[in-house]
C-alpha cells in the first residue's frame, strides 16, 4: 500500500464520472464489436456524423437531425449552447431542445480537433462505443465537446449518437490570456518613475478606492480555482477568508491527514502540481501550495477576514456585505456577485445526543480534533464511521490510546488501493485537459450504471476486507442501488471510508467496534451499554459530519434567500448538482464545492457566466430559459 498508515481524505473529480483501464481501446487496439467492424475508419465516421448534424441543424423539419439520435440517448450541455449546466434525454426532447438553442447561438464549425485525443473505440458504462473530441463555435463563444457513437441494427448499422456533450471553452473577444496573449506589463516594465508591479499588487488587493466586482467565501480548493478563473477573464475578484494564512482551511486539519486520491487527478487550474511530488499530498504540503498559486497568480485574498452576511439589492444588483477584519474593525463592500466556496458543508453537525452532558471527560467534534499524541495511554470514544472517524481512531491508537469506535449507520468500506483509485484510471492516460472533458461528458444514468460496474468490481477487489469487517459486526453499505462511494458523496457529501489500515485494526480487534444502538446512555466515566457494562473513557470525538450549505445561507442571507435558492448539492427532479456552478434563483449568490478536481473543472464554467453577465451577454436573473445573446 503506498499510504502511510496515518493518511485521509477528500478528492473526487468531475462529475464523479469513473472509467477502468479496460474502458479505452485505442483505434489500433483491439475490435471487439461486429458492428463497429462494418464500419469504416472510425474518424472518417465521426467526422461524417458532425458534418451532418451541422447541416441537419440549419434545415427546417427534424427528419435529418432525428436520424441522427438513437432513441435512448442523452445531450449535456455547459453554456455552449443554452447557457445551462443541463443534461436532456431521450432523442424527441433533445431534439426540442437543440432547436430552441441552436436558432440563437447558431453553433457551426463541428470538426475533430487534431490537438486532443483522436477517436478511439472505448468502453463506457460497459457499452463499446466511438468516442471523438471535437470543437465548434458558436455566435459568441467558441467550444469543445465530446459524441459517442453506436451502430443502430435496425437501421443498416448507421452510426448514432449515443451520447453528446457540448461546453463552452471561452467567449469571444473575452480570451484567458495565456500564452501568446499573455500580458506584456507595458504599465510598470518602462516607466521608471511610475509605480512598479509590486506597487500595482498592493493597490489592487487593497481596495482602498473601489469595491470588488466578485467577492469569494473562502479559500480552499473552490475559492482559489474560481477567483484564478475570473482572473483570467479580467473580472475583478477578491477572496476573503477567517483563517490567518492562505491555506489554514488545510493546513489546521488533523495531523496526520493526507489526500485519499492521487496527485494527477488534483491539479488546479494554469499550475499543475510539480511532477516531483508524492503520489498522495500531505495537507500542509498542499495548503503551502495554495499560499504559493495566491502569490503566483496573483489573486486578491484578505486572510483574517469574516464574511458577515449581506442582502442583495435588486434594483442596484449588487450585494452590501459586512466584512469583519483582522483588526477587529468593520468593512462594508458592494460586489455584484457572492461566490460561496465554503465546501459541500461547512458547519459542524453535533447531535443532540441523550445523556452526553454527563460525561465527565472531553468532547469535541471531528473538526476540532489534531493531534492523538495529546491522548497516547488514555481511553477514548469516535462516534461516527466516516473517513474522519476512522483516521482520528487510527491516529488515537498509533499514539497509544485505547480506542472503540462507535457505529451509527451501515458505512461503505474500500481499500485505498487499487479499489479507491478504480474511478481515476482514466487519469493515468493522455491529457488533463482531454480527462476532465471525458469526465464531464457523461451523463448522470450512464455514470451510475459505470459506479454499479465499478462498485461490484471493488467488492471482489476487498473481499478478504469485507468479511473480516463482518465477523466482528460492522455493517457495510455499497451505495443506493450499489453505485458506491462517489455517488454517497455527490448524494450526502458522506458515508463511506478510504482504507489506509483502520479497517484492518477493528477486523482485528485492535480497534473495538461496537454499534450506537447499542448505548443506552452516557455517564461521567464513559459509554453506558444497554447489557449495563460502561466503555471507559476520557476523551468523546464526535465525526458526525456536517451541516449542509442550505444552514450556512441561511445564517448568513436570511431565511427568504434560503427558501428562494433552495436545497444545495445532491440530485434533485434534474440530472445536475442542485445550485452548483450555476446560476441560482437569488442573482448574484453562487456555489462551488467539491475535490481539486471537480473545483478546477466547473471553476470555467461559473466564471464564463459571470463575465457573460457583466458584458450583458447573459441576464443576471434565471428565466424559463437561459438563452444565448445574438
Amino acid at each position: 500500500m503506498l499510504l502511510q498508515a496515518r493518511q485521509s481524505t477528500f478528492g473526487r473529480p468531475g462529475n464523479g464520472i469513473a472509467f477502468t483501464e479496460e474502458e479505452t481501446r485505442r483505434e489500433d487496439g483491439p475490435k471487439r464489436s461486429r458492428m463497429l467492424d462494418k464500419t469504416k475508419d472510425i474518424s472518417v465516421t465521426a467526422q461524417d456524423w458532425l458534418d451532418q448534424f451541422e447541416h441537419a441543424l440549419t434545415k427546417p423539419g427534424d427528419e435529418e437531425l432525428q436520424q441522427l439520435f438513437h432513441a435512448e440517448s442523452f445531450w449535456r450541455d455547459a453554456l455552449a449552447l443554452s447557457w445551462n449546466l443541463q443534461t436532456i434525454e431521450g432523442s424527441d426532447a433533445i431534439l426540442r431542445e437543440l432547436r430552441s438553442a441552436s436558432a440563437i447561438a447558431r453553433p457551426r464549425n463541428f470538426r475533430i480537433d487534431p490537438n486532443r485525443t483522436p477517436p478511439r473505440r472505448v468502453l463506457r458504462a460497459g457499452t463499446e462505443t466511438i468516442e471523438t473530441i471535437f470543437k465548434f463555435e458558436t455566435t459568441i463563444g467558441r467550444g469543445s465537446g465530446i459524441l459517442r457513437l453506436l451502430a443502430d441494427g435496425s437501421n443498416g448499422n448507421r452510426q448514432k449518437a449515443w451520447t453528446l456533450f457540448t461546453a463552452l471553452d471561452e467567449l469571444k473577444g473575452f480570451e484567458e490570456q495565456l500564452g501568446k496573449m499573455r500580458p506584456r506589463g507595458q504599465a510598470y516594465s518602462r516607466d521608471f518613475r511610475g509605480p512598479n508591479w509590486l506597487d500595482q499588487r498592493n493597490a489592487a488587493a487593497g481596495y482602498s478606492d473601489r469595491d470588488p466586482v466578485v467577492m469569494v467565501v473562502g479559500s480552499g480548493q473552490a475559492g482559489l480555482a474560481t477567483a484564478a478563473r475570473l482572473k483570467q477573464l479580467q473580472v475583478d475578484t477578491l477572496i476573503v477568508d477567517r483563517e490567518a494564512r492562505v491555506g489554514d482551511n488545510w493546513r489546521k486539519r488533523y495531523h496526520a491527514l493526507t489526500l485519499h486520491n492521487q496527485v494527477h487527478v488534483n491539479h488546479l487550474p494554469y499550475m499543475p502540481f510539480p511532477p516531483s511530488w508524492p503520489v498522495y499530498i500531505p495537507k500542509d504540503k498542499l495548503a503551502n501550495w495554495f499560499a504559493s498559486y495566491v502569490d503566483a497568480l496573483e489573486l486578491n485574498f484578505w486572510t483574517g477576514t469574516e464574511f458577515e452576511g449581506g442582502t442583495y439589492d435588486d434594483a442596484q444588483g449588487r450585494w452590501t456585505v459586512t466584512l469583519r477584519l483582522a483588526d477587529g474593525t468593520r468593512r462594508t463592500m458592494h460586489p455584484r456577485h457572492v461566490v460561496m466556496a465554503t465546501g459541500v458543508s461547512g458547519i459542524p453537525s453535533l447531535p443532540d445526543i441523550p445523556g452526553l452532558k454527563e460525561f465527565a471527560g472531553t468532547v469535541m467534534h471531528s473538526s476540532a480534533y489534531d493531534d492523538g499524541e495529546n491522548w497516547k495511554g488514555r481511553k477514548a470514544i469516535v462516534i461516527g464511521t466516516g473517513n474522519s472517524g476512522h483516521d482520528i481512531a487510527q491516529d488515537l491508537h498509533s499514539s497509544g490510546a485505547e480506542v472503540t469506535l462507535v457505529q451509527r449507520s451501515p458505512t461503505l468500506v474500500t481499500n485505498i488501493e487499487p479499489s479507491a483509485q478504480l474511478a481515476y484510471a482514466i487519469y493515468n492516460e493522455g491529457t488533463l485537459e482531454d480527462n476532465d472533458l471525458i469526465a464531464t461528458s457523461m451523463p448522470l444514468p450512464l455514470a451510475r450504471k459505470t459506479h454499479v460496474l465499478l462498485t461490484q468490481q471493488s467488492k471482489e477487489l476487498d473481499r478478504d476486507l469485507l468479511d473480516g469487517l463482518r465477523r466482528v459486526g460492522f455493517r457495510l453499505d455499497f451505495g443506493e442501488g450499489g453505485t458506491g462511494w462517489q455517488f454517497k458523496y455527490l448524494t450526502r457529501g458522506g458515508g463511506y471510508y478510504f482504507n489506509v489500515g483502520c479497517s484492518d485494526l477493528v477486523a482485528g480487534g485492535a480497534v473495538r467496534l461496537k454499534q450506537f444502538a447499542d448505548i443506552e446512555g452516557f455517564a461521567a466515566a464513559g459509554a453506558r451499554m444497554k447489557d449495563g457494562t460502561i466503555i471507559p473513557a476520557d476523551l468523546i470525538v464526535l465525526a458526525t459530519g456536517y451541516q449542509g450549505q442550505e444552514y450556512l445561507v441561511r445564517k448568513l442571507f436570511g431565511e427568504a434567500v434560503c427558501k428562494r435558492v433552495g436545497p444545495i448539492w445532491g440530485y434533485g427532479e434534474g440530472m445536475e448538482l442542485r445550485n452548483m456552478y450555476t446560476r441560482t434563483a437569488q442573482p448574484g449568490l453562487w456555489f462551488i464545492a467539491g475535490s481539486l478536481a471537480q473545483c478546477r473543472i466547473n471553476s470555467k464554467y461559473l466564471a464564463l457566466q459571470i463575465k457573460a453577465i457583466e458584458e450583458g451577454l447573459l441576464p443576471r436573473e434565471v428565466g424559463p430559459r437561459a438563452a444565448l445573446a445574438a
